[in-house]
């Protein structure tokens, strides 16, 4: 095991919501997320206090944030400050992301 260097069996693994897994690591003060989305799933709306950032790595998925609305693809990045509501509607292909948050998600430890 390296303190630099994590193996993915190392990380963090949750389903968030049906269709929605993620893999997570953290420092002291930030978390990285890779997250698949399975064709039509849905990240219902809620919000938190931890700022996110990301970027679709693969697939399609429509954002909604904070009243506005947003289909990305591979490249398409996002913010989300904290306590905006949010929700996210993946496309018939599904998706690939990656997500920052800061400070780390405790539950997604």
């Amino acid at each position: 095991m390296s303190l630099y260097f994590p193996e993915s069996s190392e990380c963090s693994r949750h389903a968030i919501f049906p269709g929605v897994e993620i893999a997570t690591l953290a420092c002291e003060k930030m978390m990285l997320s890779y997250v698949e989305l399975q064709p039509g799933s849905v990240v219902a709306e809620h919000s938190h206090p931890h700022e996110q950032v990301g970027m679709l790595l693969e697939g399609a998925a429509t954002f909604y944030i904070g009243g506005e609305e947003k289909t990305l693809r591979k490249g398409d990045m996002f913010r989300i400050p904290g306590g905006v509501k949010h929700r996210v509607v993946v496309s018939s292909s599904g998706a690939k992301a990656l997500d920052v948050f800061c400070p780390i998600r405790e539950d997604y430890l």
